[in-house]
């Protein structure tokens, strides 16, 4: 089973041993609700799925748990940067003792990596990278098929390169981050305003089909500073393939061909330098919106599946 905590809501998915997808489910809730509350609402949720899918409770072998900032290979949040109060919280222990059984924890684009691996977009491919464009910029490094965790969990934490020390404060602390220089949360307040309305990230991609100018912009100005801070990360590990994800993807090609022109410009190796079979591949993922809890589900098969 795999869990998605979200700030205000929770989805949970449940799967067989071979990888098929049974019933995915999202559940509102209290924005600030506590790790205590979210095991809970969770073992209700399961209780009452497993009802409904016929299912024996006793089958439930393990569960993956994908949530908003770095986790420590112990299942400890380091720095929950959407749910601040969750930083010191050992995911792990907590759930593991409300549903009393082995729980595994991890960033949610980690997660968002393990679903396109075993159902999406990277399929076949052991190395890649994932740059995730939703409210909040996230990322991930797959290597030989694993993802990169770092030694304290924040492997791939691409939002979080400081792409402009003078730049905008970061709610991490640092300055001028990707993460502040695509500003997809700061451009949808400004909307809003000009707008007169609350403009939502599924509206700018909807607006933007229909011509609407301002839509259109805020579409492009993201699509240049992912592409300018995706061709540092492209310089460094020239990966054969980039998965960009996350519900800003919802925009396609108004998105992504600019991406991909500013990525070409910036980075070192350029497609027309090498052989097509040596070109970075730059695509949408398969599972935008659910990929972080299908990746729990991910998680905790392989998880399972690594338990002596």
């Amino acid at each position: 089973m795999g869990v998605h905590l979200n700030q205000q809501d929770i989805r949970l998915a449940i799967a067989d041993v071979s990888h098929s997808v049974i019933l995915e489910k999202s559940i509102e809730v209290e924005p600030g609700y506590s790790p205590q509350c979210a095991a809970a609402v969770v073992r209700d949720i399961v209780t009452v799925a497993y009802g409904v899918c016929g299912l024996d409770i006793s089958a439930l072998l393990g569960v993956g748990v994908s949530v908003c900032g770095p986790v420590s290979p112990g299942g400890m949040v380091q720095r929950a940067n959407g749910m601040p109060t969750w930083a010191g919280v050992n995911i792990s222990q907590i759930f593991g003792a409300v549903l009393e059984k082995p729980v595994f924890a991890d960033n949610e684009s980690n997660c968002s990596a393990l679903a396109e691996i075993m159902w999406g977009a990277a399929a076949g491919y052991e190395d890649f990278v994932l740059l995730k464009l939703d409210l909040g910029v996230g990322g991930a490094i797959v290597r030989n098929g694993k993802v990169i965790t770092g030694v304290a969990g924040g492997g791939g934490e691409f939002g979080h390169m400081s792409i402009e020390p003078n730049g905008g404060l970061c709610r991490c602390g640092n300055r001028g981050c990707l993460e502040v220089q695509i500003g997809v949360d700061r451009s949808l307040q400004e909307m809003s305003r000009l707008y007169g309305r609350i403009i939502t990230i599924y509206d700018v991609s909807a607006m933007a089909s229909q011509g609407d100018v301002g839509a259109r912009r805020m579409i492009e100005d993201m699509a240049e500073q992912a592409g300018r801070g995706l061709a540092l990360i492209g310089t460094i590990i020239n990966p054969p393939l980039v998965i960009v994800s996350g519900r800003m993807t919802r925009a396609g090609d108004m998105l992504l061909k600019p991406l991909v022109a500013v990525y070409e410009k910036h980075t070192l190796m350029k497609a027309r330098d090498v052989p097509s079979p040596m070109r970075t591949r730059v695509m949408i993922g398969k599972l935008a919106e659910n990929d972080a809890v299908l990746g729990a589900v991910g998680l905790a098969l392989r998880g399972l599946a690594a338990l002596p």
